[in-house]
């Protein structure tokens, strides 16, 4: 069963955060489980953004979180977060393509 992360949080530093982001890419590629990741932000909150990251399986999800490269992301991503980031750990129950 798919499964995805959405991680909510609020920063007035979001270029810095896509950098991070983009050197995370770069150093997982070909180890990586994210198959899928979007970016939003909030038009009515603004500073509060969040990414919409799926895996093909919660296991898939637990093993890209346990690599350095996603455990250094994180932490220094809360150096640039108000507050602490709000993660939503979902069961894709229906997906269609509309």
């Amino acid at each position: 069963m798919t499964f995805v992360q959405v991680i909510e949080y609020k920063t007035t530093h979001p270029e810095q955060i896509n950098d991070m982001v983009d050197r995370w890419l770069a150093e997982t590629q070909g180890k990586r489980t994210a198959t899928h990741a979007v970016l939003m932000s909030d038009r009515e909150h603004p500073g509060t953004y969040m990414e919409f990251v799926e895996f093909p399986s919660y296991e898939d999800a637990m093993r890209n979180s346990q690599m350095p490269e996603t455990d250094r992301l994180a932490k220094e991503m809360m150096e640039l977060c108000d507050g602490e980031p709000v993660f939503h750990n979902l069961d894709v129950m229906r997906d269609e393509r509309l």
